[in-house]
């Protein structure tokens, strides 16, 4: 039986405008790059992600989570099975003397929580406001930014299995390090973050927020779409530094380039396929283990097929 078929046969409480088949995912990735999703899903709140995570345990169905697609590859060949594209929303502020508690929906971009904090005059998110991406990617993977990662300021994060069933993670529980986190090894799905800021004064969030944007932009090649940083630094060295000393900058495959700006970047110049970037990311890793003695890693993830 064909998956369309099998979903409309088992009469989901999910309204079918959320539901989209053979969806190219080049419209839902910052690399503009990507195959069609078999079935996409727009997932907005608990109860409609709880009644799919059993329909595809049930029916023994693949099952890939999107978020905001800004850390990801998405393969040219696309994504079997269903694909959940996270949009639960949600900003609610609480009090605590100087402190504020807010709670947040998985699926919140956080360059909008970022403005939401500024005109609240809230301090601790200026660091990571400007990272590409939604609150529940960020917390999965621990990103971080200018010196500050989701563990410094995430006090408990509400999960789900692939069971459906709901866990909440203390700070300590959710064994954050880098670039990973107990959500990314044991596959559970972010449905709500909450974190904990101070009040501040507005004019000093400010001035913060736009010289790490100012930063941002000198740095980054923003003008081109790429999925961030490609790879992870080593332990004892920097990878884009590596990059640069090997002279690869600008070092380019098909429609894919490593960034002449940025040496730890490879951006999709013109219309590069997925298999353009990795048959780059290839020849990086052969350079840079030829000359420097160093494996390198992929800090973005590889979806489908």
């Amino acid at each position: 039986m064909e998956l369309k078929e099998k979903i409309e046969k088992a009469n989901l409480h999910i309204d079918e405008n959320k539901i989209k088949y053979n969806e190219p995912m080049n419209k839902y990735t910052s690399f503009k790059i990507g195959g069609p999703a078999e079935c996409l899903i727009k997932i907005d709140n608990e109860d409609d992600l709880k009644e799919i995570l059993k329909f595809v345990k049930e029916e023994n169905i693949k099952l890939t989570i999107l978020g905001n697609g800004s850390n990801v590859l998405v393969l040219d060949k696309g994504i079997k099975g269903i694909t959940l594209l996270m949009k639960i929303e949600k900003i609610e502020m609480h009090e605590e003397g100087n402190k504020v508690l807010v709670k947040l929906g998985a699926g919140e971009k956080i360059a909008k929580v970022g403005r939401v904090f500024l005109n609240k005059s809230l301090t601790g998110f200026e660091e990571i406001s400007g990272i590409p991406g939604t609150i529940g990617g960020a917390v999965r993977m621990n990103a971080g930014a200018n010196g500050k990662e989701m563990k410094d300021i995430v006090k408990t994060v509400t999960c789900m299995d692939l069971s459906g069933n709901r866990k909440v993670f203390t700070n300590k529980e959710m064994e954050f390090s880098y670039r990973r986190s107990i959500v990314f090894s044991k596959k559970y799905i972010v449905t709500e973050v909450e974190i904990e800021l101070e009040k501040g004064k507005e004019q000093e969030i400010k001035e913060k927020m736009d010289k790490y944007a100012k930063f941002r932009k000198e740095k980054q090649p923003l003008e081109y779409p790429s999925a961030g940083s490609t790879f992870k630094r080593g332990e004892d060295f920097i990878t884009a530094k590596l990059i640069d000393e090997a002279g690869l900058k600008g070092m380019s495959v098909g429609g894919a380039e490593i960034s002449t700006k940025h040496a730890g970047f490879i951006i999709n110049k013109n219309n590069a396929t997925a298999k353009d970037v990795l048959d780059l990311v290839q020849k990086v890793k052969e350079e840079i283990y030829k000359k420097f003695g160093k494996n390198i890693e992929l800090e973005i993830e590889i979806l489908g097929e």
